[in-house]
């Protein structure tokens, strides 16, 4: 059996849109978790649609018009490509459905506000990916945070480093073009735990650069393509937290090479080393004033054997709750206005103040279903 949400409740029927390469993630998630029930697929490619829907017992393949207005979809899971999230978001809202997304929430800030506007006014909700943060890893050090166990956080680092993804994606312009570069591919995990950890951001100042005007294809049919960047390629910014700690990031397609930790928190009794939050488990150290050296810390805190759909299954339950689901649009709306923010400052070479704010996400208790708080 899956993980059961209340007993008693009636499955969030879903519908997916997109069944590209992120839906097969989803696909093998989601029959574990028994409060939710695929009942619909859409895709611009029909074939690819039914092909899809084949191997879910029950399931339909619909257009994007049928599947908005099916009676048998309670939530929209929207798997399309970043340009095309809040489009569909937005009709999935108007048919009064709920919707949880892939990141990014929406190509931009003020996108994301209208988005969450409209599902104000529907009485619908909006979750969206990153789900990682909900997993044993960033919550194993979010219990720790919580428990004092290295005293007041005052700073926190995160680190994403690689030389880019041309060597090894076969279409990789993308990549650097409007909407990509390292930190708006990989900045919604780190940022999203550093809120997850430390809570919302009030203000950043940011630095970036593109060390190379073109990038070459690496693999595949087009090997030795050369094409254009249009972004920054390295992005480096200090977040100040509400609660006083500053966090240091760097985002970067530039290093070859790097020895530095995924993310490290910093308090005034010690530090803690906290896994790749691209994942959903992994090592958490912690090292405390007055001891030796750095220890393992038991698993204390998260959905255990977590996958991505977790963050759907946490708003399906908090739905038959009435509590606030985890993976929300404010908080996936404050980590797209924090990047635009760092950014911004980058370019102006000036502090730039953030204009959202939202709670932090309560823990997950080692051992919860998803949706208990």
């Amino acid at each position: 059996m899956g993980d059961p949400l209340t007993s008693g409740q009636k499955p969030l029927r879903i519908g997916l849109v997109g069944a590209g390469q992120i839906s097969a993630a989803y696909l093998d998630t989601l029959p574990r978790l028994d409060g939710l029930e695929l009942t619909a697929v859409a895709d611009l490619d029909p074939e690819r649609a039914r092909a899809t829907a084949s191997t879910v017992p029950g399931a339909r393949a619909l257009t994007l018009s049928e599947l908005y207005a099916a009676d048998e979809v309670d939530l929209v899971l929207n798997l399309t490509v970043p340009a095309a999230h809040a489009e569909v978001a937005h009709s999935a809202i108007a048919a009064g459905k709920h919707v949880y997304g892939e990141k990014p929430l929406a190509a931009t800030a003020a996108e994301g506000r209208e988005l969450l506007a409209a599902a104000e006014r529907a009485g619908v909700r909006v979750g969206c990916a990153p789900d990682t943060v909900l997993g044993t890893g960033v919550q194993t050090a979010r219990a720790s945070l919580d428990a004092g166990e290295i005293g007041t956080p005052v700073a926190a680092t995160a680190f994403m480093t690689t030389p880019g993804h041309e060597r090894w994606h076969p279409a990789p312009e993308f990549y650097y073009r409007p909407g990509g570069g390292p930190l708006l591919d990989m900045g919604p995990y780190y940022l999203t735990a550093l809120v997850t950890l430390l809570g919302p951001v009030r203000r950043v100042t940011g630095l970036s650069s593109t060390a190379r005007a073109t990038r070459t294809v690496g693999s595949g049919p087009r090997a030795g393509t050369e094409f254009p960047v249009e972004v920054a390629t390295h992005v480096t910014g200090v977040l100040e937290h509400a609660g006083g700690a500053l966090s240091t990031l760097v985002m970067s397609f530039e290093v070859w090479a790097a020895q530095l930790p995924r993310i490290e928190v910093y308090g005034t009794g010690g530090s803690l080393s906290v896994p790749d939050p691209n994942g959903f488990d992994g090592r958490v150290r912690l090292f405390r004033a007055g001891e030796e050296g750095w220890r393992d810390l038991p698993v204390s805190g998260g959905y255990q054997d977590a996958s991505r759909g977790y963050g759907v299954a946490d708003l399906a339950g908090a739905l038959a709750g009435g509590t606030a689901h985890r993976a929300s649009g404010e908080l996936a709306l404050h980590v797209l206005e924090v990047m635009e923010a760092l950014l911004a400052s980058g370019e102006t070479g000036r502090a730039v103040e953030t204009t959202t704010d939202c709670a932090r996400p309560a823990a997950v208790p080692l051992g919860a279903r998803p949706g208990e708080s």
